[in-house]
């Protein structure tokens, strides 16, 4: 019986971080959607500062009264710590988008060489995040570029097999090898690529 109703009251409460962190996202994204120097959807200017996991989080616990904060620590608990990974997978993706959109920001001719738009960009780098939290931007525009330079003349070279690669640990140079180029070959056009992006970020 206990444990029934310890079990209803954690479903509760993580209702209610949730809950909480769903209302501030919305406000914050309608916040940002007003006229003016605001980056709206497909502005290219990315979310509002301090949009992301840690801010949601943050808020809940102020909004249920520290409640929030015992129902993450007896998630916590329940699922060995699988909870605490989850969350810094998704704080690790979210600080990364973030670094992609001040990126095309900056530099939005970067988009130019991989032959896309901003938009389209930043939704497939945030595809990739799913797998691969720890994918810097950067990596992913060269692993786009050099599938592109190189797919025709070698079919087994794709953006996916290259952030594959980089996920399991490889560089991308040991990426390209894995997949049959020689040592000259990967780095060659390794560098080729790394130079026609830093052109574009002039």
């Amino acid at each position: 019986m206990n444990y029934k109703v310890a079990r209803t009251v954690v479903t509760i409460v993580v209702a209610i971080v949730f809950g909480v962190a769903l209302v501030t996202s919305a406000a914050a994204q309608g916040r940002g959607r007003g006229g003016g120097s605001g980056g709206g959807r497909g502005s290219g200017m990315g979310q509002p500062s301090g949009v992301g996991v840690d801010r949601g989080l943050g808020r809940s616990s102020d909004a249920s009264n520290g409640r929030a904060d015992s129902g993450r620590d007896n998630a916590s608990v329940r699922s060995n710590g699988r909870s605490d990974v989850g969350l810094d997978r998704a704080r690790i993706a979210s600080e990364n988008l973030n670094d992609a959109n001040r990126d095309l920001v900056r530099h939005p001719s970067i988009t130019n060489v991989v032959h896309t738009n901003a938009n389209n960009l930043r939704s497939q780098y945030q595809a990739a995040l799913i797998n691969n939290p720890n994918l810097k931007f950067g990596q992913f525009v060269v692993a786009t570029r050099l599938a592109q330079n190189l797919g025709g003349r070698h079919p087994n070279i794709t953006r996916d097999a290259i952030l594959a690669g980089l996920a399991s640990g490889r560089s991308i140079g040991q990426t390209l090898q894995d997949l049959g180029l020689s040592s000259h070959e990967a780095k060659a056009a390794r560098k080729q690529t790394e130079k026609e992006i830093e052109q574009a970020r002039r």
